[in-house]
């Protein structure tokens, strides 16, 4: 078996092969000893199907909130240091 990244490296390399319609190119990939990963993926045009051979883990991040934890409450004005307005 063939290793995929060198395999993978050659089809991006050439133009031809990189257009290749996908039954011809999972059909040359056969030929050329691939993995079954990589023929599978080429076949149906679905690159998650090397996840598997590459060890790739799911990336999930922490949902996380931006706010916060409670609502803050409204500061009550001060009064200002000066005479009290007139009342009439």
């Amino acid at each position: 078996m063939k290793d995929t990244i060198d395999l993978l490296e050659t089809i991006g390399g050439n133009a031809s092969l990189r257009h290749a319609p996908a039954d011809e190119m999972a059909r040359l990939l056969e030929q050329g000893q691939a993995s079954p990963a990589l023929v599978a993926a080429v076949a149906s045009r679905d690159r998650s199907m090397l996840s598997a051979e590459f060890g790739q883990q799911p990336n999930l991040s922490p949902q996380s909130v931006q706010m916060p934890a409670h609502e803050e409450q409204p500061l009550e004005e001060e009064p200002l240091d000066g005479p009290a307005p007139a009342q009439s």
